[in-house]
């Protein structure tokens, strides 16, 4: 079911077919974010209207409210939240490390206190599974550790042996509930080991003898900078197996995602283009930019003039800034739409251009252009 065929190549850029018992998956892919079962301020008639394929939902908020057995009484998540496409839920594990919620920490899991009121929860590998497979995703995580980008290798190492031990236990859990399930589901591991090249090699020839559907690269994006991050997938790169989706946890900026797709990346997820969206900011083909900026009071170009989405076709920065300044939501709404579009159309194209063996040339071109934003502003 869950058959992954790679169509082209250009180096180690791939692109290809993921299938899934909601459909067909074209890779490279963004999936937009939706992390209480809503990409915020999109319906899914919206993603549809820009060819988004598979989107994210957060187990550990889903559990928390309202619950996975209410979500599994309701039909699962893709009837409680009407999309027909793939669905992929991640374990919880990167909220709960890294939200400073975390109580203890043993062999057995982790106990964390909920954001919302302070209520405590124990968390194993087998109970994340448990929840996942109740609310119903096509592909889902294991449970793993995620250590900042700035902890010490002995901590590193100490997380990575533990996240390889909880895998097993996700995938031993997994098998079981296989017995029962009505359909079936992809169990991702996701590898660990901040930014030390043994442990991050270590990690990666663990979870791929581990021999399943696909396979994620977590921690990465927490810290570490850019450089350190695409040196981490070059290394891991000829431990990854080649039959196998490869899914780069929390990254979504453009640049990010031509520079792991360059290095053999999948998929990818983040928040960053709904949330940019929500407070002023929009992509085109130079960069980013805050509609707020003066300089678009009255410009009468779309976000971007390239772009075929629904924001660009009918509305001038010059009205999207008036929308922002007025605290009007039918601007986060618009700009949410064109940013979500902005990333599924880049991945797009970069499948028609590793298929036409030009990708590099594509990525090159791209930067031409493109002015990249350093600093973590929204």
């Amino acid at each position: 079911m869950f058959d992954f065929i790679i169509k082209g190549k250009e180096s180690r850029a791939r692109t290809g077919i993921l299938k899934t018992p909601h459909g067909e998956i074209q890779t490279p892919v963004f999936m937009p974010v939706g992390t209480k079962g809503t990409v915020k301020a999109m319906t899914p008639e919206n993603l549809t209207s820009i060819n988004t394929e598979i989107i994210l939902a957060n187990t550990y908020h889903l559990m928390l409210r309202p619950g996975e057995k209410l979500i599994k009484k309701m039909g699962g998540i893709h009837k409680w939240i009407n999309w027909d496409k793939p669905i992929l839920t991640d374990s919880g594990g990167f909220q709960i490390f890294s939200l400073k919620d975390i109580t203890k920490l043993t062999e057995e899991g982790a106990e964390f206190k909920s954001y919302l009121d302070g209520s405590k929860h124990f968390i194993t590998p087998e109970k994340a599974i448990k929840i996942q497979t109740d609310i119903g995703a096509d592909i889902i995580m294991a449970f793993d550790e995620c250590t900042h980008g700035n902890s010490s290798k002995s901590y590193a190492k100490e997380a990575i042996e533990r996240t390889h031990r909880w895998a097993l236990r996700c995938k031993k859990e997994h098998q079981e509930l296989a017995k029962t399930r009505k359909k079936p589901q992809a169990l991702f591991p996701i590898i660990q080991g901040v930014i030390y090249d043994d442990l991050r090699i270590e990690s990666a020839k663990f979870m791929s003898d581990l021999n399943l559907p696909g396979i994620a690269i977590g921690g990465l994006s927490v810290g570490e900078s850019k450089e350190q991050m695409y040196h981490t997938l070059e290394i891991i790169n000829p431990y990854l197996p080649e039959n196998k989706p490869r899914y780069l946890m929390g990254v979504g900026t453009p640049e990010d995602l031509l520079e792991a797709i360059d290095r053999g990346i999948d998929m990818f997820d983040c928040v960053l283009p709904t949330r940019l969206g929500r407070h002023g900011s929009f992509f085109d083909s130079t960069g980013r930019h805050a509609i707020t900026n003066k300089k678009f009071a009255r410009d009468a170009n779309p976000p971007d003039g390239k772009c075929t989405c629904y924001t660009c076709k009918n509305f001038s920065r010059s009205y999207l800034r008036h929308l922002f300044t007025e605290n009007e939501i039918l601007g986060m709404h618009l700009l949410t739409l064109h940013n979500l579009h902005f990333l599924i159309n880049l991945t797009q194209e970069t499948r028609k251009h590793i298929s036409k063996g030009i990708f590099r040339k594509f990525k090159k071109d791209f930067f031409k252009h493109y002015k990249i934003k350093n600093d973590k502003s929204v």
